[in-house]
C-alpha cells in the first residue's frame, strides 16, 4: 500500500488544499494529512477545528476518488510523522517559486535524516496559486469576500470564529 503525508497547518483549509489533496489521491492508496501543531503561527483555529476541518473537507474527496484519507495532527519532526504514518511519499503543494527555495532546502535535510522517504511537489492549479490560509484570514478580517477560496463550510466557520457568522 502506497502511503502518502500531506503535512500543514490548515488555518483554515483552502481551496488550494483541497486541489493538492484531491491530485495527490492519485499517487497514493491512503493519504494522511499531517494537521501541525505550530504554536509560533499562532493559528486562528485549535487543532480540534483545523481536524474537524479536513475530514469533513476530504470525505467527499475520499468517496470520489477511492483513496483513504484521514487527518493526523503531529508536532514533531515532519520525518518523524511520516514514519508515524507509514509514510514513503511527502506531498508538498507549491505556488510559486519562492514556495520552493523553502521546499529544495526541506527536502535536503529530510533526504539526511531518512533517505527512503521521498518528496513529491504537485504545484497548485493556475486559479489557485495565490491562495494562502493567512490572507484569507485577513480578507475575512476586513470584510472582503472569501468565497473564491474556501468552501462554503469553511467560509461560515472562519466567520463564525471572526463574530460575523
Amino acid at each position: 500500500m502506497r502511503v502518502g503525508l500531506y503535512p500543514g497547518t490548515f488555518d483554515p483549509v483552502t481551496l488550494g488544499h483541497i486541489d493538492i489533496i484531491e491530485r495527490a489521491t492519485a499517487l497514493v492508496d491512503r493519504l494522511v494529512i499531517g494537521v501541525a501543531i505550530n504554536r509560533d503561527k499562532g493559528p486562528l483555529f485549535t487543532l480540534e477545528e483545523r481536524v474537524e476541518m479536513i475530514e469533513a473537507e476530504c470525505a467527499a474527496v475520499s468517496e470520489r476518488t477511492g483513496c483513504e484519507i484521514v487527518a493526523h495532527p503531529f508536532e514533531n519532526l515532519l520525518i518523524n510523522c511520516a514514519r508515524d504514518a507509514g509514510a514513503g511519499i511527502i506531498v508538498r503543494g507549491l505556488r510559486a517559486v519562492a514556495d520552493f527555495e523553502y521546499e529544495y532546502q526541506m527536502v535536503g535535510m529530510n533526504r539526511m535524516l531518512d533517505d527512503q522517504v521521498e518528496t513529491v511537489f504537485l504545484m497548485a492549479a493556475t486559479e489557485h496559486q495565490p491562495i494562502a490560509s493567512k490572507l484569507v484570514k485577513e480578507i475575512a478580517r476586513l470584510d472582503g469576500d472569501i468565497s473564491k477560496f474556501v468552501t462554503p463550510a469553511v467560509e461560515a466557520r472562519l466567520l463564525a470564529k471572526l463574530g460575523r457568522g
